[in-house]
């Protein structure tokens, strides 16, 4: 369902989806935070955040571009991923905050990013969550952002195009081992950036090495499961 997230005195945008009490439970249940790709919240993180209620989450995504649209957003989003600061943090820190507050979550929380919002769920390892899954997402280049990491549970096309993506599943795996951080890092060699999203306009993006790959895409979605088995379940229950 679609909600409103309170941020600095304003809200912005977002969508919830709930486990069902049938099938897990009354709760409290472990929670994800997932944050959309460069393009926006579409109907695709929307099925990806029911995909996490059905398997036991609470799940929600925060509209990162709530306060203009893409075209007004993308820039400041982007500036913020370089900074390591700014408006899209706290916007990401408020959504967990929101979890955290309701009696149905055990207050075990993930985070979940693509593309662009993979670079973001990196660099929010460290920053509250109890595990990060990023795809595809930008390796910072000062590794020390990952100081104290939570578990890391990420995904990479081999063939990816974009800039910096180029040996980055290598680089994080270093990085995440020199720190002692729990992970699973996975590169897919013919799969090229968001293989795990649905585009429009497939067939141009396939010859870019972009575009939607179900064998890998369902492959990373088992291991992030897993890993997330083992990192958000089982905590104690709230009295």
């Amino acid at each position: 369902m679609e909600i409103t997230i309170a941020v600095d005195g304003e809200e912005i945008g977002g969508y919830l989806a709930e486990p069902d009490p049938r099938l897990h439970g009354p709760g409290p249940w472990p929670a994800v935070v997932i944050l959309h790709d460069i393009v926006g919240l579409s109907d695709d993180d929307r099925v990806i955040a029911d995909r996490f209620a059905q398997a036991g989450y609470l799940a929600v995504l925060p509209d990162l571009y709530s306060r203009g649209g893409a075209l007004r957003c993308i820039r400041s989003t982007m500036k913020a991923l370089r900074a390591g600061q700014g408006q899209v943090f706290r916007d990401v820190e408020a959504t967990r905050l929101m979890l955290e507050e309701r009696r149905d979550c055990t207050g075990r929380i993930g985070v979940v990013g693509f593309c662009m919002s993979g670079g973001f769920a990196l660099l929010m390892a460290a920053r509250g969550f109890d595990a990060s899954a990023p795809y595809y997402g930008e390796v910072p280049s000062d590794e020390s952002v990952l100081d104290g990491a939570c578990p890391v549970v990420a995904s990479f096309g081999g063939r990816d195009p974009a800039p910096g993506m180029k040996g980055a599943a290598a680089r994080l795996e270093s990085a995440l081992t020199a720190r002692g951080v729990e992970h699973d890092v996975k590169e897919y060699p013919r799969s090229g950036h968001s293989f795990a999203n649905r585009y429009d306009g497939a067939p141009l993006l396939r010859v870019l090495r972009i575009g939607y790959r179900h064998d890998d895409s369902e492959d990373a979605w088992r291991r992030v499961l897993a890993f997330f088995a083992t990192h958000l379940t089982g905590a104690t229950e709230r009295s």
